[in-house]
């Protein structure tokens, strides 16, 4: 991990609430030349410093959205937005798939539902399928598992599905009607925590996981009428992830997962349902 950017990442989260520019970040980390940090910092993310910034601003509203019941301008100044009431109210839409209003009524559990994958009308369509697997340490996980234009877990997904996976195998999932084209296969899971000796105990607690297919950057190539494999592999979050900014279903991790006969990529295997408004 390139330890400028880490550095970077962590004067963000810390400052968010700053009128900061990319050339402020920067100068932080001792790096004179913007587009160079720019550069090394996507080549670390994905994404651009500014867009990164952004994203953590609309993460903390989302948390302070949810967590209180401050006014929503004061929100949008704690979190540093510099535009105006309509310029955040688009913004949040833009990246979480709902108002911060309806955001806070869904966290609130009142009658609100989390947005579901938007369709590309018009286009050819394929399939992606395969196995997720967890990381050593955690017991039964659920998961969200959508197919996004950008490396970032925002809206919309063009195709999504919840997943139960077990703590001691592989599980199979497959996601039908995936528009043509490429595509950032991204997860976000809550497992079960589960003590690494003992037996396999389960600890108090629960923990996020994060993972997609391939590294930093990377897509999936679906093409019409096909099923394309790709493998996804869960892991605890980096430092230097971009928040997850959809507003997600409940993924509360089941207490027994039954296990999936099969997982060829063909179109039958299928581990889990398409997310619709209301799951």
């Amino acid at each position: 991990m390139d330890a400028a950017v880490e550095k970077a990442v962590e004067y963000m989260r810390a400052r968010f609430g700053d009128p900061l520019t990319v050339a402020d970040v920067a100068e932080t980390v001792r790096i004179h030349d913007t587009f160079a940090f720019s550069r090394a910092f996507r080549e670390e993310t994905g994404v651009s410093p500014g867009k990164f910034l952004a994203a953590v601003r609309i993460h903390e509203a989302k948390r302070l959205i949810g967590d209180s019941d401050t006014d929503l301008a004061d929100i949008r100044d704690a979190v540093g937005w510099g535009g105006g009431a309509e310029s955040f109210a688009d913004s949040f839409t833009d990246a979480v798939g709902l108002s911060p209003g309806r955001f806070r009524r869904l966290c609130l559990e009142a009658g609100e539902v989390p947005p579901g994958p938007r369709p590309q009308p018009g286009v050819e369509r394929g399939a992606v399928a395969g196995t997720i697997r967890l990381p050593p340490g955690h017991g039964n996980a659920r998961v969200y598992l959508g197919a996004f234009a950008t490396p970032v877990v925002r809206y919309p997904a063009v195709a999504a599905a919840l997943v139960d996976v077990p703590s001691d195998r592989p599980s199979c999932y497959r996601l039908g009607d995936v528009p043509e084209g490429d595509w950032h296969l991204l997860a976000v899971a809550v497992a079960v925590a589960v003590a690494a000796a003992g037996g396999g105990d389960p600890r108090a607690g629960r923990s996020t996981l994060v993972g997609g297919h391939g590294g930093t950057g990377a897509t999936v190539a679906v093409t019409a009428g096909t099923v394309t494999g790709a493998a996804v592999r869960l892991r605890p979050p980096s430092p230097v992830d971009p928040p997850v900014l959809l507003a997600l279903p409940e993924l509360r991790p089941p207490r027994t997962v039954v296990p999936q006969p099969g997982c060829a990529a063909a179109p039958g295997a299928q581990a889990g349902a398409p997310v619709l408004p209301g799951a």
